[in-house]
C-alpha cells in the first residue's frame, strides 16, 4: 500500500486498538467494584480526550512514519517506549486528579494494566497491518520500481536476494551499469530476465522516467570509486538508497545498518531525525530567536545607529540564499561591507581583512553582531540556529559540480552557527570549502542535542574572544 493509504490505515487501527484498551481500562477501573466513586465517571467523552492524546503523542514519537520494510520488533520496541512514555504523563496530569476513594496501590495496579492492554492491543494491531503488507508485497501489489546499480558478481548476488524476498517490496526494472562499455554492445543483456537499462550517467533521468522509488548498489570491489558519483546522482531524488554491507566503509558516517525480514541492507542518507526530534528542535529555535530579539533590541537600535553614521546606504543587508530542499530565500544581516561591494567583482567570497569591510562593520563581524538578524529568518523557519552555513544558489550550482555530496548539506535547515562555522575560519576559496563540507556531513550524519549545545557553547566562546572573521 502507498504510505498515505498505510498512515490512513495505520489510524484507523489504532483508534479501534486504543479506544479498546481504554474500555477495558475503565469497566476495570468502574465497573469492577475495586474503586469506589460517589458519581461514576462518564466513559464516552474522556474515551476520544485520551483518543485524540495518543493520536498526537504517537505522531510526534514517529509511530506515523512508514514502516513497511523496517524491523517489526523495531516497531514494537518503540510502542513499548511511548506508550510507556505516555501513560505516566497521563497519571500525573489526570489520573492522579481523581475522585475515586480507592488506595494509591490499587490506583498504580489499575494504571498498569492500562498500560499493557493499551501496549498489547496497539501492537497487535500494528502486526496485523504489518502481515497485511507483506502478504500484499508478496503478491507484488504496492511493489516500489527498483533500479540495482552494478553489472557484476555482487549485483547479481544482490538481485537473487530481492528476488527471493518479495516481502520487500523491490520490483525490480532493471540494472545500471557503472561502465560505458557495457552497455555499447547491441546484444541485450539481462540477468534473471532483468535487463541492463543505462549507464551510470543516464541515472537521473532513468529515475524520472520510470518512477523509480528505490536504488539498490552492488558494486564490485573494483567499483567502490563510483559510489560517490551514485550517492551524487540521487541526491535531490525522493529515492531510497540501500547497499549490501561489504560496502559500508566507503560510506562510513553517511549510512545506518538495517536488517529487513532478515535480508542485511545499508541504509544510505536515512532520515536525519524523529519526529519528536525534529519538534523540539524548532521549538528550540522559535524560543531562542524570541528571546535573542526582544533582549537584543537596544543593541541592534545602538548597531543600525552606528552603521548609519559610518557609511552611506541601508542598515540591514539581505541576499538570497538556499535553504533546506533547495528552496530559496533572503538572509538578512547588519551590513558590514560598502553598499557597492560586488558592483565591480560579481559575487566572491570574502577575504581576511576584506577592503570592503567597512569600520563598523569590521567590529561586529569579529564578535558575530552582524549575524543577529538572522534569527528573524530562523523565526520564520528559513533557517535553524545550528545547521550548516546557508550559500548563493551561485555557489551552490558551481560547488555542486565539484564536491560528492554538497548537496547533502540541503537535507537540513542551514544554520546562523554551525560545527564548520566554529571549527574553521570564513571560506575563502574553494579549498575551503571542500574541507568544510566534511565538517558539515559530519553534523548532519550525528544530528543530537549533544553536539548543538557544543556547537553554541563554541560560538559563544569565539564572540566573546573577538575571533570572528574581519
Amino acid at each position: 500500500m502507498s504510505k498515505r493509504a498505510e498512515r490512513i490505515f495505520s489510524f484507523l487501527v489504532d483508534f479501534l486498538t486504543a479506544n479498546a484498551a481504554y474500555y477495558a481500562y475503565y469497566l476495570l477501573r468502574v465497573r469492577s467494584g475495586w474503586v469506589d466513586y460517589p458519581i461514576e465517571p462518564e466513559l464516552w467523552l474522556p474515551m476520544i480526550a485520551v483518543y485524540v492524546y495518543w493520536l498526537m503523542w504517537f505522531g510526534f514519537f514517529g509511530l506515523y512514519q512508514s514502516w513497511y520494510a523496517k524491523s517489526r520488533l523495531d516497531e514494537v520496541i518503540t510502542i513499548f517506549r511511548t506508550t510507556g512514555v505516555g501513560v505516566l504523563f497521563l497519571f500525573f496530569i489526570i489520573f492522579i486528579d481523581d475522585s475515586s476513594t480507592g488506595s494509591q496501590q490499587t490506583n498504580r495496579l489499575i494504571i498498569a494494566a492500562y498500560w499493557l492492554t493499551l501496549f498489547i492491543f496497539v501492537s497487535a494491531g500494528r502486526l496485523v497491518i504489518r502481515a497485511m503488507q507483506r502478504r500484499l508485497l508478496e503478491s507484488g501489489i504496492g511493489a516500489r520500481n527498483t533500479l540495482i546499480i552494478g553489472w557484476s558478481k555482487k549485483a547479481f548476488e544482490l538481485c537473487d536476494m530481492v528476488l527471493k524476498s518479495p516481502a520487500l517490496g523491490y520490483k525490480l526494472i532493471g540494472f545500471v551499469s557503472v561502465s560505458k562499455g557495457k552497455t555499447k554492445s547491441g546484444k541485450k543483456q539481462e540477468y534473471q530476465s532483468i535487463r541492463v537499462l543505462g549507464a551510470l550517467e543516464k541515472l537521473p533521468t532513468l529515475m524520472r522516467q520510470r518512477n523509480v522509488r528505490e536504488v539498490l548498489i552492488g558494486l564490485d570491489s573494483t567499483e567502490h570509486d563510483k559510489l560517490l558519483e551514485v550517492i551524487r546522482a540521487c541526491d535531490g531524488e525522493e529515492v531510497g538508497m540501500k547497499i549490501i554491507p561489504d560496502l559500508y566503509d566507503i560510506v562510513s558516517g553517511q549510512a545506518r545498518m538495517s536488517s529487513i525480514y532478515g535480508v542485511p541492507l545499508i541504509e544510505v542518507s536515512p532520515e536525519l531525525l524523529k519526529p519528536w526530534e525534529a519538534a523540539l528542535k524548532r521549538a528550540f529555535d522559535i524560543a531562542v530567536s524570541l528571546l535573542i530579539l526582544v533582549l537584543g533590541f537596544p543593541l541592534w537600535i545602538l548597531v543600525a545607529l552606528l552603521i548609519k553614521l559610518d557609511t552611506r546606504g541601508p542598515v540591514f543587508y539581505k541576499q538570497e540564499r538556499v535553504g533546506r530542499n533547495s528552496k530559496s530565500f533572503f538572509i538578512y544581516k547588519f551590513r558590514s561591507m560598502t553598499s557597492d561591494a560586488e558592483k565591480q567583482s560579481g559575487p566572491v567570497w570574502a577575504g581576511k581583512n576584506d577592503p570592503r569591510v567597512t569600520r563598523v562593520g569590521r567590529l561586529i563581524r569579529k564578535t558575530h553582531i552582524d549575524e543577529m538578524p538572522q534569527f528573524i529568518n530562523v523565526l520564520k523557519g528559513d533557517m535553524s540556529v545550528v545547521g550548516p552555513r546557508p550559500e548563493r544558489p551561485f555557489f551552490v550550482e558551481k560547488l555542486t559540480k565539484e564536491l560528492p555530496l554538497y548537496k547533502r548539506r540541503l537535507k537540513v535547515r542551514p544554520g546562523i552557527t554551525g560545527w564548520a562555522q566554529v571549527k574553521l575560519k570564513y571560506d575563502e576559496s574553494i579549498e575551503d570549502v571542500r574541507v568544510k563540507v566534511k565538517y558539515d556531513l559530519f553534523y548532519i550524519e550525528n544530528l543530537s542535542w549533544r553536539l548543538d549545545l557544543k556547537i553554541l557553547f563554541n560560538t559563544m566562546y569565539v564572540m566573546l574572544r573577538g575571533k570572528g572573521h574581519a
